[in-house]
């Protein structure tokens, strides 16, 4: 039988929401929702005009949506799954409120549920939030190596991380490379020359990104940050505890302490003072994250500020244009750092 179809190799390339928006100069978000809109709700979201020509030209390119999240608009549930590890970890309670204040502003529902970093707990509740007919799902627990999140994307399962990083898959974090960097920079230049760091959980993209780039502006500047320097554990303040005890065993002591989490630099606050140790005189401390309690403390904490509630806020648009069948790029926010007393 004879095939007189076109070549697959001769036919152009499908047109995708990215390049609808490169043409016509908006963003993809602003494509995904006139495409997906009726005439009177298009007209929210751009002008009449700028209407006209991504339909004219979506048209002319025989734009075809992506057919899973057509499948998913056509019973609309309204409603966005939240997962993350705790909701009383003060950083992801911050980054789920823009998450769904965001989702309020754009007609969506939040569904939240803790998985507290355990992988067959997440399992169970991803599974259970796709039987509620979730459109779309946001994960502030990702891992490093992350074989769930995996199958989901095989699965065709729309969804973006934030917070943490895995893989190539899209998400909304903090430059917590850089924010590291920042840290290591500051402490150099305070003279401090033996750091050592509370470094967090093993598997969370922000604590391996945040040492990394701490130990690398030391490594920059000619100075070693020993493996026994970098002691890793819970984020919390219990966690941050033993993680000082541990590397205060010994002497000599490092000169200078860099918690990848502010709650963590409470808990080795707490193990300095218990040793007699001045904070910064005989070490400097700086956490992560510019929690508001970071300026109330006896002696106030240096930190880098991450844009939480903006990541939350910004990762629904992101799934917003996953919905719509755009391959969006992550995004990464700048840190500050907030210089204080301790460091």
């Amino acid at each position: 039988m004879t095939d007189t179809g076109t070549p697959a190799e001769s036919r152009p390339a499908p047109v995708t929401l990215r390049m609808i928006a490169e043409q016509v100069g908006v963003s993809v978000s602003t494509v995904s929702r006139v495409l997906n809109a009726g005439d009177a709700e298009a007209l929210r979201w751009a002008s009449a005009q700028t209407v006209a020509r991504i339909r004219e030209y979506a048209a002319a390119r025989a734009y075809r949506p992506n057919p899973h999240a057509a499948s998913l608009r056509t019973s609309r549930s309204s409603l966005i799954g939240v997962l993350v590890p705790r909701l009383q970890d003060f950083v992801l309670a911050t980054v789920y409120e823009g998450i769904d204040e965001a989702a309020t502003e754009n007609g969506f529902s939040t569904f939240v549920t803790n998985s507290l970093d355990d992988p067959a707990s997440r399992a169970v509740r991803t599974e259970m939030m796709l039987q509620r007919r979730v459109e779309g799902m946001i994960f502030g627990d990702a891992r490093d190596d992350d074989a769930l999140l995996a199958d989901l994307a095989a699965r065709g399962v729309p969804f973006v991380l934030v917070s943490r990083r895995s893989a190539d898959h899209a998400s909304v974090t903090c430059d917590d490379l850089l924010g590291g960097t920042l840290v290591g920079r500051r402490l150099l230049e305070a003279g401090r020359r033996d750091l050592a760091v509370l470094a967090g959980l093993p598997f969370a993209s922000t604590a391996i990104e945040r040492t990394r780039g701490a130990v690398r502006a030391f490594a920059d500047a000619g100075l070693r940050v020993p493996k026994e320097r970098i002691a890793w554990g819970p984020f919390d303040a219990a966690g941050g505890r033993e993680a000082a005890e541990k590397l205060l065993a010994t002497e000599p002591y490092p000169d200078a302490i860099f918690a990848t989490n502010d709650f963590a630099a409470i808990g080795a606050m707490g193990v300095l003072r218990d040793r007699g140790l001045r904070v910064p005189d005989d070490i400097s401390l700086i956490g992560y994250n510019d929690t508001p309690l970071a300026a109330e403390l006896p002696i106030p904490l240096t930190t880098v500020h991450s844009p939480m509630h903006e990541m939350g806020r910004h990762g629904v648009n992101l799934l917003i244009d996953v919905l719509g069948g755009a391959d969006p790029e992550s995004v990464r926010l700048d840190p500050t750092l907030i210089v204080r007393e301790s460091g």
